[in-house]
């Protein structure tokens, strides 16, 4: 780290910093929440007036959509309002991704606790740690990105005609549909797993190794990792390519914030699930014993959201106009 630091202190010299034209320079200067939300004040408080088509100068198609926030341009200028409307179009998706980032909480978490029940031993002395197989979601990343760079995208781009094969939308869709099997089975091992403890009699001893080889969790993890090939680099493409130059930190934070609100709401549905499940005295979904839980109640429970998830989002989608053409 303190070799990494050196390295970047020392580049900070040799840097050039692209300034851009005046009026975006400009900008710049601004936070760019403010110029935001001072359209959408504006907007408010002149929804009740039609501007003129002189105060109107819309230079993309997206300004054909959000027509409310069109009142602004008597006090904001029509940069001010495509940022404006640029932002909102992107809502939508962001929302439908939400249920994906609740999905990308289960790996190191409920997955591990899985695992740490599970037969664990490679030899007579030695045992694989329950969060190791969390590396056969980097394997399977760096497995597929090759098949997905050197076979993938030229045979979709014979078909689609287009650079990148498929259009950003379309490479995060399909990693929100392959999210729904990795649950899937998810859910069938938890079932396996279960139902081996209940045939061994380990419902009462939480401590007990099922005999059940870990082995049995590796499709999900690397089904996981094609997910996150399709979906993540998407995600991340998506938002920072699709918000005006100015706000790139924002389509930046709105990519991360997939992942730190969907951690969020995965913890506020186990706390919501804990206490709905665990009334009258009954065993709860996580409970502290697994033997007695049902991880996969909850893991069918995600499939579900993410086949909604999935379903809203090419609705979203297909109407959705690019800033520029993918």
């Amino acid at each position: 780290m303190m070799l990494s630091l050196f390295l970047f202190l020392l580049g900070t010299n040799t840097y050039r910093f692209s300034t851009g034209g005046e009026g975006r320079q400009g900008r710049k200067h601004n936070n760019p929440f403010v110029r935001i939300g001072r359209v959408f004040v504006a907007a408010a408080k002149n929804r009740q007036q039609t501007p003129s088509d002189t105060f109107l100068l819309l230079p993309t198609q997206t300004s054909k959509k959000f027509r409310f926030l069109d009142g602004a341009a008597i006090v904001c200028d029509s940069a001010e309002i495509e940022e404006a409307k640029s932002v909102l179009s992107l809502i939508p998706i962001w929302m439908c991704c939400l249920v994906y980032g609740i999905v990308y909480a289960q790996s190191p978490t409920f997955f591990t606790k899985q695992g740490s029940t599970m037969d664990r031993s490679i030899t007579s002395t030695l045992l694989v740690p329950a969060a190791t197989l969390q590396c056969f979601i980097n394997l399977s990343i760096l497995v597929f990105i090759p098949i997905y760079d050197r076979l993938f995208v030229p045979v979709a781009r014979s078909i689609t005609h287009k650079p990148a094969g498929i259009t950003t939308l379309q490479r995060i869709s399909t990693g929100i549909f392959i999210s729904i099997p990795s649950l899937g089975i998810a859910a069938l091992v938890e079932m396996k797993r279960l139902k081996t403890a209940r045939d061994h009699g380990l419902v009462d001893s939480p401590k007990a190794t099922v005999p059940m080889s870990i082995c049995w969790l590796i499709p999900q993890y690397v089904l996981y990792g094609v997910s996150d090939v399709f979906t993540m680099v998407g995600l991340q493409e998506f938002f920072y390519g699709q918000v005006p130059l100015e706000l790139r930190s924002l389509g930046l934070s709105l990519y991360l914030s997939v992942v730190g609100i969907g951690n969020f709401l995965s913890s506020f549905m186990v706390s919501i699930i804990e206490k709905a499940t665990s009334q009258s005295g009954q065993v709860s979904w996580f409970a502290n014993n697994l033997n007695q839980a049902h991880l996969d109640y909850f893991y069918w429970l995600l499939a579900c959201l993410s086949f909604i998830a999935f379903v809203s989002f090419v609705y979203f989608a297909k109407s959705y106009v690019y800033n520029c053409p993918k």
